[in-house]
């Protein structure tokens, strides 16, 4: 394709024709170079209304199926980020991908919901909002990051959420199966987030990138499962177009957690959504991860995954907890 910069990493082609053909490939190509919509949602915790974008003349499209959510074009991405409304936390700008995973997790206004890998905290204040009382713990392992976290709910207004600096793979020691939703969007190779005009989006793509990110996915799925009830939904989600870092670690967590867990279909119809990859030269995975919505990037999105199990019956996690995680300063 001319599109493609000399500078892009040729592996990277050869591996998605392989793996997805070279229509896929093409899909996935022009998705990174179409200049891209900018999303946002009203923050309900700061009082957001369409009339506070309105009245600064930032001509916003709505969504039909998410009134509280809406886009930009390109052109007006500049204007969006300078209003006040944006500047005040009144709005917030939030990919249409990224919005999705806390839409599928549907939580109750009474559920415990974990956000497992929570900064910066665009998943977690969205969740913050749907339900301004209830009870959510995010946690997130970085210094730094969970520092950023803080001043982003801070910031919309989120300070009911309970932030913990702690190991997510180790969560489930202290609470396990304590609560009824978890969102896990895990770290991961970013790849659906590459920008052809920003060459920084892709310069440091590397194949084993893919190999350290799943060994991090399938432990942090691993204590997501032993920390969710019987009964409770999990939602996990990569920005990767990786299938080892999607199809792959669902399959991993169906295979390893047996008849306690179970995949829930996506009921998202969008043109970016494309058939789950069920082998790619490692041997057919298990159907039920067919389920799963893959969404190639476009002018509307990033690249994304996203799959949503339901816990059955308990997981016997093997270690009982006798303390609750605790604040780190």
């Amino acid at each position: 394709m001319d599109i493609i910069p000399d500078d892009f990493p040729v592996p990277f082609l050869e591996r998605y024709e392989r793996m997805l053909g070279q229509e896929k490939l093409d899909l996935i190509m022009t998705g990174f170079a179409t200049p891209r919509d900018t999303w946002l949602r009203l923050n309900p915790l700061n009082g957001g209304t369409w009339d506070d974008l309105d009245l600064e003349g930032v001509p916003v499209h709505r969504d039909e199926a998410w009134p509280d959510a809406g886009w930009v074009g390109a052109a007006e991405r500049s204007k969006l980020l300078a209003s006040e409304a944006v500047r005040s936390g009144r709005v917030y700008v939030q990919g249409m991908a990224s919005q999705l995973p806390v839409r599928v997790l549907a939580p109750e206004s009474e559920d415990l919901i974990l956000d497992l890998a929570a900064a910066p905290g665009s998943k977690t204040i969205q969740l913050a909002g749907m339900h301004p009382k209830m009870d959510i713990a995010a946690v997130e392992i970085v210094r730094k990051r969970k520092f950023r976290l803080d001043d982003n709910l801070a910031r919309h207004g989120a300070n009911h959420v309970k932030v913990f600096l702690q190991d997510g793979t180790k969560v489930w020691r202290y609470r396990p199966e304590h609560f009824d939703a978890i969102l896990l969007d895990a770290p991961c190779s970013s790849e659906g987030r590459f920008r052809l005009d920003e060459p920084e989006s892709y310069a440091y793509w590397k194949r084993s990138k893919t190999k350290e990110m799943v060994r991090r996915q399938r432990r942090l799925l691993f204590s997501a499962v032993h920390a969710l009830k019987p009964g409770g939904t999990l939602v996990y989600s990569t920005c990767s177009l990786a299938p080892e870092e999607n199809e792959g670690v669902v399959a991993h967590a169906l295979d390893s957690f047996g008849s306690c867990l179970s995949i829930e279909p996506i009921g998202f119809d969008a043109p970016e959504r494309v058939d789950a990859v069920l082998d790619w030269g490692k041997g057919a995975l298990d159907e039920r991860v067919s389920s799963c919505c893959r969404l190639m990037p476009s002018h509307r999105m990033e690249g994304f995954f996203v799959a949503r199990f339901r816990k059955t019956d308990t997981s016997n996690p093997p270690m009982p907890s006798s303390s609750g995680p605790r604040k780190r300063r």
